[in-house]
């Protein structure tokens, strides 16, 4: 009972906590700063805490060697939503998580150990598709209208990262990778898309794909961060110095934002 509260409860509980919380912020204090939360590592910080805690450093070390990998992934997701919204809502959704999930299930039966791969397919993910969409598609980038969340999707959306955070945590008892892949999970990704296109239009929701692409560096950084540190330091350290550079990345890319796009 207590292993199912702890691996199962409290992840999902502090996770929608997180969410909701952040996104309140978002909500309140406007575009700025909500801009620079919302590409802030936040629902993985606790996945991999409680992975770490359960499993062991080096269990959680080797579960994030594949998340750059899979946020590359994301970017295809993301990439994919941008080219078919215009069509339909549905069939973007309906492509998107085909892809996601063919994808991921390649992924997780490479089972490769290699940190510069997991990091290069994001890396040239990320490059090819941000500039296909800047230069060739020419997707505007959003301006500063702002998404209003309501009680209700607030909520919602802090119960979708409950529940993949959980499942996250709980397929830490399967295989490191499985569980890695899960830690970032479309969940948010998906419900901004929803959320963007019903409440300001296709070219809106195209838009801030192409800009959350960018945004995905910053967990690619704490991610690849904790690779490095869990094994050489105890949980606390290694999440606290990742998260301080990822927080880095995040600054760093919203300035590059504001110039080039």
């Amino acid at each position: 009972m207590m292993s199912l509260i702890f691996q199962v409860v409290l992840p999902f509980v502090l996770s929608a906590m997180v969410v909701i919380l952040v996104m309140y912020i978002a909500e309140r204090y406007g575009s700025k700063v909500g801009g620079i939360l919302g590409t802030l590592p936040s629902t993985i910080v606790i996945a991999f805490l409680f992975i770490a805690y359960t499993e062991g450093t080096t269990f959680a070390s080797q579960a994030a060697l594949v998340v750059p990998a899979e946020l590359g992934i994301n970017v295809v997701f993301l990439f994919i939503f941008a080219l078919l919204v215009h069509r339909s809502t549905m069939l973007a959704f309906s492509a998107t998580f085909t892809i996601w999930a063919v994808l991921s299930i390649i992924l997780v039966l490479i089972h490769f150990d290699n940190v510069i791969i997991s990091l290069a397919i994001y890396l040239i993910t990320v490059i090819v598709a941000f500039f296909f969409l800047e230069k060739i598609r020419k997707i505007p980038s959003t301006g500063n209208v702002k998404v209003h969340y309501t009680f209700q999707k607030i909520v919602f959306r802090g119960i979708l990262a409950g529940i993949v955070i959980a499942v996250a945590v709980f397929l830490s008892n399967i295989d490191a990778v499985i569980s890695g892949v899960f830690s970032v999970f479309p969940a948010i990704l998906s419900s901004t898309m929803l959320i963007s296109v019903r409440e300001h239009g296709p070219d809106f929701a195209a838009g801030m794909a192409k800009s959350m692409m960018l945004g995905l560096s910053s967990v690619a950084t704490y991610a690849t961060v904790i690779y490095v540190l869990y094994p050489l330091y105890d949980i606390a350290i290694g999440s606290i110095v990742a998260y301080i550079i990822a927080l880095c990345v995040t600054l760093a890319i919203y300035r590059l934002r504001r110039k080039i796009s």
